[in-house]
Order: C-alpha cells, then structure tokens, then sequence
C-alpha cells in the first residue's frame, strides 16, 4: 500500500527521501511528495499526482538545504489522484503522512469544527486539522490525545514546524520500521528504503511515540513510558532489491526461484529429515492436529490450495482454505484441536492479521508461513516458519508463491511423520523429491523463447482460459490470477470436468486456452477435455511432461517439463504460468513490475 518515508539527520533531507521513495515504488501508488522542515520554523510541501519522476523533476526548481523531512507515495482510498489529495498534508504548524485508513474522519469534522480547515478530500488531512487543533506546544502530548480519537489503521509521521530537525512517528496496524545510522535517524514503511543507511533495524510498536532526531531515536508507550525496541538485523543485500541487469524485478525473481526454494527447504532438512527445531516449532503442534485450516489472500490462498490438495492425499486430513477477508467476519468451525496457517509475504496483510486474531481468539494454534522478520503477523503467531526468499519487489508474486508451496510440503511431510503416516525412509523419500524438484525449475527456465512465442499470441486476445484437473487445477488458478493482474487480459480457471456444466459455452474460435496435464492418473480425462475445446476451435497451449504426448493434434503449442511424480510437478508448472504472464504484459508493452491498481501490501481493507 501506501510507501513511508522519514529522514532527519546530517545531509540534506531532499533527495534521500525521493531517493526513498523511489525504492518504495512497488508498493503501487498514484501520486508522491515531500514535506520539509526548515530552519527557520516553515515547512514546505511539494506533492504531485503520477510517478516518482514527476515529483523530482518538480523539485528541481530551486535547492533545498533542510535536513529533516517526510516523504509518501500515495495509493488512493479517499479521494481521486489529484496533486491536492497527495500527500503530505499540511495544516497550520503541523504537516504529516499517512497509511491506512481513518474510519471515523467525518465523525472527527463534525464534532471539531475542522471543515473550514480542509481543502483536500482526504481522511488524512483530517486526523493534521485534528492535531492542529489540539496543538498546544507538546507535540507527544497532542499525538498521544488525538490518536485516542482516532479510529481505524494508520501509520503517521507528524512534523511541527516549532520543533525543527523532529519526526514524531505512531501507529496501529499498518507497518512501519525504523533505525539510526551515521547520517541520522530514519524511518520508512519497508526495509528497501532503510537498508542503505544501516543494517539493523526495529519495527515500530503498536501505540508508541516514536521521536527521531539527527541523534537517535525515543519510544515511549502512551503513557510515557521509555520503551527499548529489539534490533533485527536485515538478512539481504541492496542489490537485492536491484533488477541486477533484469529489464523487470518480476523476471528476476522468476529466476530466483531455485536459489529462494534451496534456502527455504535446505535448514529445514536435518538428517535427511524436515525438522523445525531451529523454528521453534513443537511436533506437538502436528501431533495435536485433527484437521487444518488455511488463511490468505491471493496469491498466498493459491499456496495454500496446493497445500491443501498435498496434504489430503497423503494424510487424510481434513484442510480448508479461507479467503481472509471473509474468514474474518465468519464463526469459523475451528477450535483448539484445529492447526491454522495463515500465510503472508508481507506479514503485515489486514484481513490476514485480523483472521490471525480471530483464529486465535478461537483456541487454535496459528503457524504463520511469512518473509519478513519482525512482521506483524510473525510477532502474533504461536509459530513462525520464514521463508527465505529475499526481497520481492514487483507487485506480482512470483518467489514467494514457490517458497510458500515448498513450506505447505515440509509441514505436512513432518506433520505425516509425526502422526505416523510416514515412516521415516517415506519422509525421506519425500525430502528427496522436494529438493530435485529444484533443478526441474532450472530446466524449465531455459523454455523462455518457446513461452515467448506463446505470449505473443495471448496478448492478442480479450480472454483466456486456464483448464487443468486436480493439482493441475490448483495452479490454474494462480496462473489466470497472474494473467488478469499484470497483462489485463480477462482469464479464468475451470476445473477440466466441470467445462461441460456450462463453461464451455465461453469457448469460441481461436480463444486461448491453456490446458495442465501433468497428473498421470487423470492424465486420459484431462486429454479427453482438450479434444472438446479444440474441436470448438481453442487455440490450446499444452503444459505436460516430457513424454506424455503422442498425438500432436491436441495443442496448437506444447510446453514439456521435465518428468517426475505428479505431486512435484506445481513447481515447475508454476514457473511455466508466471512466465507466461510476464512475456504477454511485455508484449503488450505494459508495466510488468506496477499493474495498474495494485499495491504490493494490503494493509487496509
């Protein structure tokens, strides 16, 4: 969602933070500027609606000396893209930004008297009105009395202009992280705008102050009380977060997919086994379990519908996957004797984090599979399983997807061992085919110009159709969600039995049709399906096994991998679908890395 930014220090606070919010651009937004806080008790805003760029080339009018500012990349909610609805905002002696959402900002108008002060359509320049209007000198004390009036998520990082080189910083919900350098203090919603100034960082607690001066930083609880946050320490370099020669982040990471996947799945193998100790994780957890339950969003739910489908098929245990979303307003059929995973790369997703509340609130144990370090969802969890992936900059989620396929397989391999499912060489067996499923991505990557080929016949076309049967149809879904996203072309996944209840009416000459057939047991139905779309003049983009095809009259186009068991072959097969969707968006000459809409973190609902 929205990108953070705030730097006081020793150099000139201008182009840190455009710098900043040029890291913070994946998040998705629609506009961006800067407040800067000079010497002489004035404040000055800059803001435009568009990129980065334009905020820049905005800035380049005259130089700007102050050391200390804030800066935001703004993804609407209240109000259009407009350059008055950017932020910051500011009102009086108080200028400020902010991500999330205030629930109550027309109940906040009303009963302050602040519409005369407003000028934006904004909730956000109505929680500066309110700060202003309560403003009395003390900055913490105006913050710690306006935030109890506040209702809703929010991230804020507040200037005064009477308090010059100061950033207060509060929040609830919505993240943000902070750490001190050599330059000065600094503080930001993601860790890409923080790890050129220091290595260690804390994430910032719910409902405390934070003051940042060029010297460090305080944090105090509402009631004042001197609170020490615990450093972490940042695990990736910057260039990881650089395309690192890659025209697009989102090819990049489809390339880092197997050295992700070998740190994700390698510590966790002891004694050819999957063993979480190093997580903290007690096989109590596994061997309590009666049934399982998954919640995510996006994404992050398609991992877990794989999961699902692994896990029953070995186990014989019951899981559901929730939409977050609408678990959370549920009374969900969990209780105590129920392991739920919730999944997210950001650990910050809202309805995630809620559903992780309300899961707990229920007597269940949650285990929480999530790529970043001191998130909010990791810090809630009775356990946390982190996958390694590194930073993932574009919107689209490529690396996390496999990461958190590959963390669903290790659980329930160990949950299998545990209960007694497996014998220990069975899970060893198991090991064995999760690991070499690795080099089978390679392999797979080497098809790029033969997908190209496929890509640039979808771009030409208003719908596509994704059809596959059992795993096959778990990854379709993923595989149409990446189309729709980053190349707008309207897809849709049908499981393959089901095309002659209805969907088959879609099917029409020359519409693409992309068919998985990788399970060797439903193998012959799968085909039987193909026919039918073909003989209603499909243009059909086969995925399948090396040698699982005689009769070349099916496809129009046939994409192999590698042989091996069916139940390793969604890592390969993902690869293929999210290679297709990134060659079609840049076929099509869009902005892979920053479809239109989207923001990388959902933070509000």
């Amino acid at each position: 969602m929205c990108g953070i930014i705030g730097y006081t220090g020793r150099q000139p606070a201008k182009d840190i933070l455009i710098d900043g919010l040029a890291r913070l651009e994946y998040r998705g937004y629609d506009s961006a500027g800067i407040a800067l806080l000079n010497d002489d008790d004035t404040l000055t805003i800059r803001k435009k609606a568009g990129r980065v760029d334009d905020l820049r080339k905005l800035c380049q009018d005259q130089e700007y000396t102050s050391t200390c500012g804030i800066g935001h990349t703004r993804w609407a909610t209240h109000g259009g893209v407009t350059d008055i609805n950017a932020h910051p905002h500011k009102c009086g002696n108080v200028a400020l930004i902010h991500n999330g959402i205030i629930e109550n900002y027309y109940d906040i108008i009303r009963e302050y008297g602040l519409e005369e002060k407003l000028v934006s359509e904004t909730d956000t320049e109505v929680v500066a009105a309110l700060l202003d209007k309560l403003y009395e000198g003390d900055p913490i004390r105006t913050i710690r009395n306006a935030v109890k009036l506040i209702a809703g998520s929010f991230a804020l990082c507040i200037m005064f202009a009477d308090h010059p080189g100061i950033i207060y910083a509060v929040r609830n919900v919505s993240p943000m992280v902070a750490a001190c350098g050599e330059q000065g203090s600094i503080i930001a919603s993601d860790l890409t705008a923080v790890i050129s100034f220091s290595r260690e960082y804390f994430v910032v607690p719910e409902y405390h102050i934070l003051t940042l001066s060029r010297d460090g930083i305080q944090v105090e609880d509402l009631k004042g009380n001197v609170v020490v946050p615990k450093n972490l320490e940042i695990t990736w370099d910057i260039e990881a977060a650089q395309k690192g020669g890659f025209p697009h982040f989102m090819l990049k990471e489809i390339y880092e997919q197997p050295d992700a996947l070998r740190n994700t799945i390698t510590p966790r193998i002891v004694n050819s086994l999957p063993d979480f100790t190093e997580d903290g994780i007690d096989d109590a957890v596994f061997a309590n379990c009666e049934n399982v339950t998954v919640v995510a969003c996006g994404t992050a739910m398609h991992a877990g519908i794989v999961g699902k489908a692994m896990i029953e098929s070995e186990l014989k245990i019951p899981v559901n996957v929730e939409i977050a979303s609408e678990f959370r307003y549920k009374k969900p059929l969990i209780n105590e004797k129920t392991l739920v995973i919730v999944t997210s790369q950001s650990g910050e997703t809202i309805d995630t984090l809620e559903a992780l509340r309300l899961a707990k609130s229920c007597g269940s144990k949650v285990l929480s599979i999530v790529n970043v370090k001191g998130s909010t969802i990791a810090r809630e969890s009775d356990y946390v399983l982190y996958t390694h992936a590194g930073p993932e900059i574009a919107v689209a989620s490529t690396k996390a997807y496999s990461v958190q396929m590959a963390a669903m397989y290790l659980i329930g391999c160990r949950m299998a061992l545990v209960k007694g499912i497996y014998t220990e060489e069975q899970a060893k067996e198991f090991v064995v085919k999760l690991q070499q499923a690795i080099p089978v991505i390679e392999q797979t990557l080497k098809q790029a110009d033969q997908i190209k080929e496929v890509a640039n016949y979808i771009k030409l076309a208003p719908d596509a159709f994704f059809i596959g049967r059992g795993m096959d149809y778990t990854l379709s879904l993923e595989g149409a969600l990446k189309l729709k996203e980053i190349s707008y072309v309207h897809a849709e996944a049908y499981a393959a039995g089901e095309l002659k209840h209805g969907t088959i009416a879609l099917i029409t000459e020359n519409v693409p049709v992309i068919a998985l057939a990788t399970q060797k047991n439903i193998y012959g139905k799968m085909i039987s399906n193909i026919r039918e779309v073909k003989a209603r003049g499909a243009y059909v983009i086969l995925i399948s096994m090396d040698e699982a095809v005689n009769d070349s009259t099916i496809c129009n186009k046939h994409i192999r991998i590698p042989e091996q068991e069916d139940l390793f072959t969604v890592f390969a097969t993902a690869v293929i679908l999210q290679l297709i969707a990134y060659y079609t968006s840049d076929a099509k000459g869009l902005d892979v890395d920053k479809p239109r809409n989207l923001a990388k973190s959902v933070t509000v609902e």
